[in-house]
């Protein structure tokens, strides 16, 4: 399957092993700033491959290598744009979180998407992890029973240096603070795992140490599910002095779980009414990870070749990454008003807040 990757920043390493590992044609590369394509390409010794083009503008990349599947690694602000060409032009693509930066992109790649036949993906690999498929696992077997409530931390540190590397990180036009960049993938696991659909949102954001920065480095929300159950949200990157932990945690009438470690790749504590001999393997389980970023991007990846090859939903689809969005900008909007905010939101293109926290 002929493959190309636009945008070569931190997290691109992570598409390119994910590339590997599932024995992609890998023909093409685009960046706007060369070097950072030759860097990339350097750090898995794929440099000197002529066979992987390099382009400086993805339309030409697209209209003239025509891939079948396109992961699209760039700054947030453009996600949207690049997705739309890319599908209306019929290549699959895989999306980074944020999958775009409003509702209606969201929702009009959905709809374009669906109209062309074309598979989208949005990158929230953390679905892939094996603490958080095994939580899934025994959510859709009912052994939960009724759900009470949940929660997400994601407790990271992002210092100036991290800030410096990418002059639109932090901005509200390309990025959104920490909950829309760092938070995004704890914020679709509680989504995801709670039921999905939502009833009412209450978010309260910060600028507490990021002054340099136009959006937030702390947010806190309360979220109602229709469903009955309730959860609580705290994303920040304020941890001193590094990366502390993401957790999930959800209670139910017959189960508790608590999966942690820095990216919800462990599993914490693992309690349940009807426990086997199957259970005791997941007490204390831990995943190994090189990063924050997980193992994932590479079962993301085979699942969406997989889907594109026998024409399914691939697993994190388009309709995942617009639900992750959507409860980021309901807590966007609710410290913007300073009032609950009721879902579905029928849009809120614009996150710009400066001057409101």
């Amino acid at each position: 399957m002929k493959y190309a990757l636009i945008g070569c920043g931190r997290i691109a390493t992570n598409h390119i092993k994910a590339v590997l590992n599932n024995h992609l044609e890998f023909a093409a590369v685009c960046d706007v700033v060369p070097q950072q394509m030759e860097n990339l390409l350097a750090k898995h010794e794929l440099n000197h491959d002529a066979s992987i083009h390099r382009y400086t503008d993805y339309k030409e990349m697209v209209e003239k290598e025509q891939p079948e599947l396109v992961g699209i690694a760039t700054e947030s602000g453009v996600h949207a744009e690049i997705a739309l060409y890319c599908i209306d032009h019929g290549v699959n693509v895989i999306i980074e979180k944020p999958m775009a930066m409003s509702i209606a992109d969201a929702e009009e790649i959905i709809r374009r998407s669906e109209e062309k036949g074309v598979k989208v993906s949005a990158c929230h690999q953390n679905r892939f992890n094996v603490a958080v498929q095994q939580m899934r696992k025994a959510l859709e077997a009912g052994r939960f029973g009724k759900l009470s409530h949940g929660s997400i931390h994601v407790r990271w540190n992002r210092n100036r240096d991290y800030y410096d590397q990418a002059k639109w990180r932090g901005t509200w036009a390309q990025d959104g603070g920490a909950l829309m960049n760092q938070c995004i993938h704890g914020i679709d696991l509680l989504r995801w795992m709670m039921g999905g659909e939502i009833d009412e949102v209450y978010g309260v954001t910060r600028q507490q140490f990021h002054h340099y920065l136009e959006a937030e480095d702390i947010g806190m929300a309360v979220v109602k599910f229709k469903n009955g159950a309730v959860a609580t949200i705290e994303g920040t990157t304020n941890v001193y002095p590094k990366n502390l932990e993401e957790t999930l945690y959800l209670f139910g009438e017959n189960g508790t779980v608590k999966l942690g470690g820095k990216s919800t790749n462990n599993i914490d504590v693992w309690d349940f009414a009807d426990e086997g001999e199957e259970d005791q393997k997941n007490k204390g389980l831990q995943e190994a990870t090189s990063n924050v970023y997980g193992n994932g991007h590479t079962s993301l990846y085979a699942d969406v070749i997989d889907a594109i090859e026998h024409d399914r939903k691939p697993y994190v689809d388009a309709y995942a990454g617009r639900n992750a969005l959507e409860l980021v900008l309901a807590i966007y909007k609710s410290q913007k008003e300073g009032k609950p905010v009721k879902l579905p939101l029928t849009d809120f293109a614009s996150i710009d807040m400066k001057g409101e926290f």
